[in-house]
């Protein structure tokens, strides 16, 4: 996958790649009718720059206690199909994924994460806040899973942890508990 796009550094420990197939925001292919309409509605729904992500990532790592380099490529629906099946072997897009660091050189890396633009837009319109805010949740999911957390199978903890880091950064409801409404309702 190419992902030869902006890239920024907040830090030796933290870097935000964007991948060149990602649309900055829908409304930019829209008619200028259309885009007038289409940006006073998803004002909020902009890509965030890649320094603000850069800096949150930079203070939540050090928040969950992570160790070592973490890059996180904002792409598309596509490229996460394509990674999740790759790695995971399930057929479909989601909107985060992690990847921990193996092998040698790992304490020097903590791992990969991998978020789904247009999925985390949608995300964040359905539950109204900014896509910033919905970017930043899947970032601190993501990390907790680069530091060994798995909600699937840990009894609560990795959930615990997450309202708490949210909380101690102002971040709304997290993926944990949406899922747990869902399976609720």
């Amino acid at each position: 996958m190419r992902t030869t796009g902006a890239a920024h550094t907040a830090s030796s420990s933290t870097m935000i790649l964007l991948d060149p197939d990602l649309e900055p925001h829908p409304a930019k292919k829209a008619t200028s009718a259309k885009r007038t309409v289409a940006s006073a509605q998803n004002k909020n729904l902009r890509l965030p720059s890649a320094h603000t992500l850069a800096r949150f990532l930079s203070g939540a790592q050090s928040m969950v206690r992570l160790c070592g380099q973490v890059t996180v490529l904002l792409t598309t629906d596509a490229a996460l199909r394509k990674l999740n099946r790759q790695f995971l072997g399930k057929n479909k897009a989601t909107d985060v994924l992690s990847f921990p660091a193996k092998g040698i050189g790992a304490e020097k890396i903590a791992g990969d994460l991998a978020i789904s633009v247009p999925t985390a837009r949608k995300q964040a319109f359905e539950h109204g806040h900014s896509l910033s805010i919905e970017i930043k949740v899947l970032i601190l999911h993501g990390l907790l899973h680069l530091a060994g957390h798995d909600h699937e199978s840990d009894a609560g903890q990795m959930a615990r942890r997450e309202c708490q880091l949210r909380a101690k950064l102002g971040l709304p409801q997290g993926l944990i508990e949406r899922a747990a409404k869902v399976r609720q309702s």
